[in-house]
């Protein structure tokens, strides 16, 4: 479970979009709930050590949960890094992105990855990786 800028702030930031749980509350939950496979959770704030980890996860995953954040809509660098691996990633969106600022309606990620779910809230992890476990892994 890979998660981009400003996403440490979730439970704090924006309640009303990102409701009051943390990621790493949440990602406690999954790994009680995926108890039969190893989960791992990675937040940066910065580009180049999301690619870093991108570019790492292809020796060490079976697949990856991308919430790119606020990089969805503007790193091609990402994009071409998932184009770059032979890891599965399937997209994640806490908040509905069609119904947000216009800019936040494109992603470079969606047609690259296996699958993208947004405005979920935060149940969008589960779905994501019960996916992958599914189709991909």
């Amino acid at each position: 479970m890979m998660n981009g800028p400003n996403l440490n702030l979730i439970g704090v930031r924006e309640p009303t979009i990102y409701g009051t749980i943390t990621l790493e509350d949440y990602f406690e939950k999954l790994k009680k709930k995926f108890n039969k496979h190893v989960l791992a959770y990675y937040q940066s704030n910065h580009e180049g050590f999301l690619l870093d980890k991108l570019h790492e996860a292809q020796n060490l995953y079976d697949g990856i949960v991308l919430n790119a954040g606020a990089l969805t809509h503007t790193s091609i660098a990402i994009r071409d890094a998932i184009l770059a691996i032979s890891t599965p990633v399937f997209e994640v969106h806490i908040s509905n992105l069609v119904t947000r600022e216009d800019f936040r309606k494109h992603s470079y990620m969606t047609d690259v990855c296996i699958g993208s779910v947004n405005g979920m809230g935060l149940e969008g992890y589960t779905i994501a990786i019960e996916q992958l476990i599914e189709n991909a892994i």
